[in-house]
């Protein structure tokens, strides 16, 4: 999925601030998978706004020294909470959390003034195993787009004896545990909630329809889990 302007903007400087020597548009662009014109203009709109960034187009470019990302202000045990967080992501099996996890504390890392970097990259440890990697890696990132826009799923689902069915589902929230990964959806097949673990679906599609949960659904299964 493509990153927000804002995002990249951030990205292009995280970058530049960590390069030794310049940087050339196309290294960027690889960096952040868009394309070098892309890139010539955020460079341009960061110019714009009084970023020192020094160079040219064919040349590479630098930020000027003495430039610094404002700081963000974090106590020693919120800086440790959020090292163990991201790493806790490696557990989901969910590969694009994971990506984004690590790219969420580079860029802490990098706006954080130096004491708190240490608590950051402090020696924490946890254990990798965890939930199954979807054969489909791209699954849950595709399941997780589908709850946001409200966009029902067909599947193909094999249950745990290796039985297939297809289905239409609205998925409306991601569980996770440590031993599996699981859809919360309104099965169409049915008639009711279902939790489908995503390591057992062999293909998605998401659809053009829209869906809304009735809310006495919701508060049903809510207070199922103990919830509310």
């Amino acid at each position: 999925m493509p990153l927000r302007r804002a995002d990249r903007l951030f990205d292009i400087l995280r970058v530049l601030r960590a390069a030794a020597t310049p940087v050339t548009a196309a290294a960027i662009a690889e960096a952040l998978e868009v394309t070098a014109r892309t890139v010539y203009r955020d460079i341009a709109t960061l110019q714009a706004r009084r970023i020192p960034i020094d160079g040219a187009a064919g040349i590479g470019y630098v930020l000027r020294r003495g430039f610094e990302l404002p700081p963000l202000m974090f106590t020693e045990d919120e800086a440790e909470a959020i090292a163990v967080g991201v790493r806790l992501l490696a557990r989901t099996g969910d590969p694009g959390l994971q990506k984004a996890a690590e790219s969420v504390l580079s860029k802490v890392s990098l706006v954080v003034p130096d004491p708190l970097r240490d608590y950051l990259n402090a020696p924490v440890y946890v254990s990798k195993s965890g939930a199954p990697v979807p054969t489909r890696r791209e699954l849950p990132t595709t399941i997780r787009r589908a709850i946001r826009n409200g966009r029902k799923l067909r599947i193909a689902y094999e249950d745990g004896d290796g039985r297939r069915t297809a289905r239409v589902i609205q998925p409306f929230a991601l569980a996770y545990y440590v031993e599996a990964t699981l859809i919360c959806a309104w099965c169409e097949l049915r008639n009711d909630i279902r939790h489908f673990r995503t390591d057992r679906v062999a293909s998605a599609e998401v659809l053009n329809e829209t869906f809304a949960i009735p809310p006495a659904v919701m508060a049903a299964w809510l207070a199922e889990r103990g919830d509310q």
